[in-house]
């Protein structure tokens, strides 16, 4: 395998809206996230990707694109964004940006020629279907809820949209549509943009009757497309693409360097586990072997074509502590570092979600009033419809707010983890644990430092980054072990997911390791492994 800049690297992931506000207005801002560059550069990752940013009318907190050149007024300027690239150069960490290239916003310039003129050259920018305002073409529901397609009287026609009615969706088979969207993308390399997270990206082939067609073997033609007139010039680009329909299969073909698509994609099968996120948002239960499964399908199946992004949660899903750990004392930041050990020592990417390296939960105590998120609010009207009374629904609502997009509980402002809370936008967001941010950097032993240091291990270790993975342990339904190896190097993870302890057969003679990270004292004997609560350990073994 052909080795890459990125490969070493960990990516932090920053929605800039919430992240960190530095003129007072409530809202996260390029300048706050300038104020925070030092605190990234100790954390010691290599790239940062920014959540939308260009002109939104934020219907849908930045995803809902009004014009592709500019950046919203309410995260700064463009010269603003210009200082802040300069300034991550300068500490070596790489600018990704998110790129929204299924669908724009309603209000966009090319929709509202679109919808005006069947004539328009913009028309044909966007899908539409002939009808009958009082029937609609047929088709399946969208992401958000309700229909895929929406009437417009001026033309007499449906536009549609895989998501809202204020995203429709673009037509790609128009090369004139791509054009211009290679040519925004260039756009921002010159502006030294280093990086693309592509939104929705497997979701741009339609299949003719209202719906996405995410296996099409066109989606590869207009990536490699795509890659060829873009970032596919520089071998400085770091690209990911969201593609939460991908099978092993499909992500050897979007990763594999020889098919000149993209560095690698998120794939949610892990995230869909529990059943959050998966259609009706109710948890169900799962087993640690399952997860084991999982992770090691994923593992083996890129193992010598692609490349894996690990990753635990990000803005679209809950907290990884609250979803897989355990968010309450004693054990939360132990659970924390347990996680981080078992994502961190795998083949692949690691990605930071902005508060997880200080162990950040789920947000809670709110009304449904207090989430600026369509996909939430139309999920809970969905219930409050189904429950039919209001008492009903209040405890459904109760009970799956912790599954809830985490966009608006998370980021810092003035060494606090939330914006303030008297904000339109993130009113009523119960700040919790307000000295986070002042404490992680004091404590040798907090989660921030535990995180720095698995971050530095990554750069320096070649075991780490491109040894093989072996599952073990494979039904031990408390303990989560695997190997990673690299010619004669062996790299161990033992990882306890339980709030008791657990135990396994000793493998190795540990007499011959070095422990690279650990989260407790250390309990290892040479005849049984016993691993206390949510401990962890990474050991290099000698050979």
């Amino acid at each position: 395998m052909k080795r890459e800049w990125w490969h070493s690297l960990t990516v932090y992931q920053i929605y800039t809206r919430s992240f960190c506000d530095s003129n007072g207005d409530g809202i996260g801002d390029f300048g706050g996230i300038l104020q925070k560059l030092d605190y990234l550069q100790e954390l010691g990752v290599g790239a940062i990707w920014l959540s939308p940013f260009n002109d939104s009318p934020n219907y849908d907190n930045g995803y809902d694109v009004s014009d592709y050149y500019k950046v919203m007024e309410e995260a700064g300027t463009m010269e603003e964004l210009e200082e802040l690239i300069a300034a991550c150069e300068k500490r070596e960490i790489v600018v990704m940006m998110d790129l929204v290239l299924n669908h724009s916003s309603h209000l966009h310039p090319w929709f509202l020629e679109a919808r005006k003129d069947r004539n328009s050259k913009y028309h044909d920018f966007y899908i539409w279907k002939e009808g009958t305002k009082e029937q609609p073409p047929e088709g399946g529901g969208a992401f958000f809820g309700g229909s895929t397609w929406e009437w417009v009287p001026e033309v007499q026609e449906y536009y549609y949209h895989s998501f809202s009615v204020m995203q429709p969706d673009l037509n790609w088979k128009n090369p004139s549509l791509r054009k211009e969207l290679y040519r925004m993308i260039q756009f921002w390399m010159d502006k030294g943009i280093r990086g693309f997270r592509l939104d929705a990206i497997d979701n741009i082939v339609k299949d003719g009757h209202g719906g996405n067609d995410t296996h099409s073997e066109q989606i590869h033609t207009y990536l490699m497309e795509m890659n060829q007139n873009t970032y596919g010039k520089s071998e400085q680009i770091l690209t990911v693409g969201e593609t939460g329909g991908a099978t092993v299969e499909m992500a050897q073909q979007y990763s594999d360097p020889e098919s000149q698509e993209l560095s690698m994609i998120f794939q949610f099968e892990l995230m869909g586990i529990d059943g959050i996120r998966s259609g009706n948002w109710d948890p169900k239960p799962y087993t640690l072997p399952q997860l084991k499964q999982l992770f090691e399908k994923w593992q083996t199946g890129l193992e010598e074509k692609g490349w894996n992004s690990l990753f635990w949660g990000n803005h679209d899903f809950p907290r990884v502590i609250s979803r897989f750990g355990n968010d309450r004392e004693p054990y939360r930041e132990k659970s924390a570092k347990m996680l981080a050990v078992l994502l961190h020592g795998m083949k692949g990417t690691p990605y930071i979600y902005q508060g997880e390296e200080i162990g950040m939960t789920n947000v809670s105590g709110l009304r449904i009033d207090d989430y600026q998120d369509i996909e939430s609010v139309n999920f809970a009207e969905d219930r409050k419809k189904k429950a039919g009374r209001k008492k009903k629904f209040v405890p459904i609502l109760h009970g799956t707010a912790g599954t809830m997009r985490g966009r608006q509980c998370s980021g810092m402002r003035k060494n606090t983890p939330d914006l303030q809370r008297e904000h339109r936008g993130w009113r009523k967001i119960r700040i919790t644990r307000r000295s986070m941010w002042k404490t992680a950097e004091k404590n040798p032993d907090s989660l921030f430092y535990f995180y720095q240091k698995l971050i530095a291990l990554r750069r320096k270790n070649d075991t780490l980054v491109y040894g093989d993975f072996r599952l073990i342990e494979e039904e031990n339904p408390d303990i989560f072990a695997y190997e990673r190896n690299l010619g004669e190097k062996k790299l161990i993870v033992l990882c306890n997911f339980r709030d008791t302890a657990a135990e396994m057969k000793a493998r190795y003679d540990l007499t011959k390791g070095t422990v690279l990270i650990h989260n407790d004292t250390e309990s290892l004997t040479k005849e049984v492994w016993k691993l206390q609560p949510y401990e962890a350990y990474m050991i290099e073994l000698l050979q």
